[in-house]
């Protein structure tokens, strides 16, 4: 099939399907005067007429996928900022993350300041078995090469079918040559909870972070019942940098706190793919402990639906900053030729009646560039918003919609400024020679291969006098990095902190090494604090409830 052939399949189908979803409603309302409504069958005739005028009078030669796939983001764009038109590659990875594995090497990367190196390895995965290491830098892919490769461009070379081989070439540190790996790609697990583990006394924390999957409820019931082995009694859920995912799976989570029959969460459509409903808890498997929920302006969709019931019915504290403000529900349609597009249907709405959505009436740039802007002005839960309209809660308590989820405690999250930055890449480079065994004196820190281990001990991995030596040498012979003396002193539990998560990273697990910066993680702290002031809520709503 030629590319001008896709371009019309695209672009009709969409516009063939808009006459059942309606997607042109308010287009035939405004018009272009009184009077003058627009058809859709005029502006498929449009479109054909624009594109005969490019085929036949261009100066250059035409792109007509381009053509296609421009023209159908941006008509979607039109509509609002989460409808989205997918590319094969992007649609197979839309999959991909809902079914909790994709097909690949099984490495985390990370671009630093002169290409991507393996930030650590998957035990178990095809990476892991072909010897790759922390530290590794990507110099080639399939004979291509990606020394000046973002991040995103290497995962999308090394992804690829189940069964291929992918060829490699890296650097490692202390090798003079370089290394060639010919790895044959395979199914990698891509888990909801990245982490979870007991944090101090009787508190324990799931880090709900990957996005709402298929299997999200059953690694939360997996990870609760650990935990409950562990002399769990309280419990900090963090939802921070969690985009959301499948709807159902928000509703299992939720119902894992809010009892059975309640309101998870609204759903409000005027179509035959999104009929309003109210979602309710299944309430199998409740769980009546202290709850904390950390969220921040990662937090979106599927975390704000759980945040919002859990606040709504003041079952915990929600901390953190406020989220991103997603509360458009999304349908997902194949097209020809392995694409598709995901097709706003409906609305979410909390228990009581909040809206999550923010507004996006200033187009696409605005609504995400400018969210972080809101963030740094956001109200904190109770206070006056004249923003949204009041609604009133569980307890008597007023919150606010069209803003997200406004945390009951605001905290900013740990600082990253300049100097941070400049100490995250030494220490990644220092900590790259020192588990190569290049490190004259540290040689015992060298790893032959990453052990499979989550969660790291208090006491492991200590940062000595004679480990913070070595570092302050490091950064005094190479003045690239532009740290001094002084800096390290000015920073010096920053430093500290940051070296252990490499070393603890390169031995064991990405996991692991962000359990370190968890220390010292200011929302994680105050969740922490704030635990006896969750449980006091959840026992006066119960009770409030018990009356009614």
């Amino acid at each position: 099939m030629s590319n001008r052939s896709l371009v019309f399949i695209g672009v009709l189908i969409i516009l063939t399907s808009s006459l059942a979803g309606g997607i042109f409603t308010n287009l035939q309302r405004q018009g272009s005067g009184a009077g003058n409504g627009i058809t859709s069958e005029e502006i498929s005739n449009s479109y054909r007429e624009a594109v005969k005028v490019i085929q036949s009078n261009y100066a250059g030669k035409v792109d007509y996928e381009r053509i296609s796939e421009s023209s159908i983001q941006s008509m979607l764009w039109t509509l609002d900022p989460h409808s989205s038109f997918f590319t094969q590659a992007e649609f197979r990875k839309l999959y991909e993350d809902q079914s909790s594995r994709f097909f690949g090497i099984g490495v985390s990367i990370l671009r630093h300041r002169d290409g991507v190196y393996v930030q650590s390895v998957i035990p178990g995965t095809p990476a892991d078995k072909a010897g790759l290491r922390y530290g590794d830098k990507f110099l080639e892919v399939d004979g291509k090469d990606a020394t000046s490769w973002s991040s995103a461009e290497v995962s999308k070379n090394v992804r690829g079918e189940r069964g291929t081989k992918v060829r490699l070439k890296m650097q490692r540190a202390g090798e003079e040559e370089p290394l060639e790996f010919e790895i044959v790609r395979d199914g990698v697990p891509y888990p909801s909870i990245r982490n979870y583990f007991m944090l101090r006394d009787d508190i324990g924390y799931i880090g709900l972070t990957g996005g709402f999957q298929e299997t999200t409820a059953r690694e939360l019931d997996e990870a609760i019942s650990n935990l409950k082995k562990q002399g769990m009694k309280r419990l900090i859920l963090d939802l921070r940098n969690n985009p959301g995912g499948l709807l159902p799976q928000a509703v299992e989570v939720a119902s894992r706190f809010i009892p059975q029959g309640k309101v998870i969460v609204s759903v409000k459509g005027r179509s035959q793919y999104a009929k309003s409903e109210e979602l309710v808890s299944k309430g199998n498997k409740v769980e009546n402990f202290p709850l904390v929920i950390l969220i921040n302006g990662a937090s979106a969709s599927a975390s704000e639906i759980v945040a919002g019931a859990v606040q709504d019915y003041g079952r915990g504290l929600i901390v953190g900053t406020e989220s991103f403000g997603k509360g458009l529900v999304q349908k997902v349609f194949p097209l020809p030729m392995g694409t598709g597009l995901t097709l706003t249907t409906a609305r979410y709405y909390t228990p009581f009646g909040r809206s999550l959505q923010r507004d996006y009436s200033n187009g696409i740039y605005d609504y995400y560039v400018h969210h972080t802007e809101d963030e740094a002005k956001q109200p904190v839960a109770g206070q006056n918003n004249d923003k949204g309209t009041a609604v009133v809660t569980a307890g008597g308590r007023i919150f606010y919609g069209g803003r997200g989820i406004t945390p009951d405690v605001k905290v900013e999250p740990l600082e990253f400024n300049n100097l941070r930055y400049r100490i995250n890449e030494a220490a990644f480079f220092f900590t790259r020679l020192l588990v190569s065994g290049k490190v004259e004196g540290l040689e015992n820190y060298k790893v032959e291969r990453t052990k499979n281990v989550t969660v790291v001990q208090r006491d492991e991995f200590p940062i000595t006098d004679k480990l913070l030596s070595a570092f302050r040498s490091f950064v005094e012979n190479d003045k690239s990095y532009g740290l001094t003396q002084q800096m390290i002193d000015k920073d010096l539990d920053y430093v500290k902190a940051r070296l252990r998560q490499e070393i603890v990273t390169a031995h064991y697990s990405l996991e692991a090494g962000a359990q370190v910066f968890l220390e010292i993680d200011p929302q994680l702290l105050k969740a922490i604090e704030v635990l006896p002031e969750a449980a006091r809520l959840a026992e006066m709503t119960r009770a409030l409830s018990d009356v009614s």
